[in-house]
């Protein structure tokens, strides 16, 4: 008889505990269930929005990723704070969390952070050739911890963003157009108003060498060196133009100034020998 005492006390005690719980409960449920289908519908209109324009594809996936998730916090906040649970408290809780986590992953949240940084300022994109942290190449992949280069020689170089972020980078492709500066060097004896119209005559026969005002093609005395006369010559081409001919102009150059009888010397030195016994007497 005691024992069915006790247990009407237990239903008569948490039974009113549940009743005045329950709308709590049932709130939560149906906020749970509208902010869910809120996020779904915020993260289509980013992806359409995201489809209008021509962001980077990387870029798109980090920003749709942080929306949902954040999105996603934002409503585990709010749901539990419906059931009861204080809002300072759990944000403490949150807080406290991540701050171990931030101290554990330093080095992870410093790529993390500069891969947010290269995304958003995007000093170069995917298929620039690039120079940084010693490693020349162009760039295959951006995620949001590295970035992949292949290297001319077909090397993959994963470069960690924190540092990339911080260092000088050189994005030899960030402009349509380059200028070249090819050096090439006579000697003293040889008539340089000639080598020079002969070198300005090559790049100004190239129908890529880029003929605009302010670029114009030219050859100039760069240096009086040790053992030649350096003759600079300088011009603009595209990109995509750029390297075949500067192998081509290198090469042709040579030939054309062989031909003239203009030589091309190298380094040299003069030794002089003296005679001891002749030096003694």
């Amino acid at each position: 008889m005691e024992k069915f005492q006790d247990l009407d006390i237990y239903i008569e005690k948490y039974g009113q505990k549940l009743i005045d719980f329950l709308p709590s409960l049932i709130g939560a449920i149906l906020m749970l269930l509208i902010g869910l289908w809120l996020i779904k519908l915020i993260n289509r209109f980013v992806k359409k929005f995201f489809d209008k324009t021509e962001y980077d594809p990387t870029l798109e996936n980090f920003i749709a990723s942080l929306i949902r998730w954040g999105l996603k916090i934002v409503l585990f906040v709010l749901v539990v704070t419906q059931l009861g649970v204080e809002s300072a408290s759990l944000v403490a809780i949150i807080g406290a969390a991540g701050l171990a986590i931030g101290l554990a992953l330093q080095g992870s949240l410093s790529n993390f952070a500069g891969g947010v940084l290269i995304l958003l300022l995007k000093p170069f994109r995917v298929g620039d050739f690039i120079s940084a942290q010693g490693v020349e190449g162009t760039v295959k992949e951006i995620s949001i911890f590295n970035t992949k280069v292949n290297t001319v020689g077909n090397q993959l170089a994963i470069l960690p963003n924190g540092k990339l972020s911080n260092d000088n980078i050189i994005n030899f492709t960030g402009e349509e157009i380059r200028r070249e500066n090819l050096s090439f060097g006579i000697g003293y004896d040889d008539d340089i108003k000639q080598a020079k119209d002969i070198l300005l005559n090559l790049i100004s026969e190239q129908e890529t060498v880029l003929k605009i005002e302010g670029k114009m093609p030219m050859v100039a005395v760069a240096e009086l060196g040790d053992s030649s006369v350096n003759l600079t010559v300088r011009y603009w081409a595209k990109n995509e133009d750029f390297w075949n001919l500067r192998w081509f102009i290198l090469e042709e150059g040579k030939a054309r100034l062989e031909a003239a009888g203009i030589s091309i010397p190298f380094p040299q030195r003069d030794v002089h020998h003296y005679n001891l016994e002749k030096l003694k007497k």
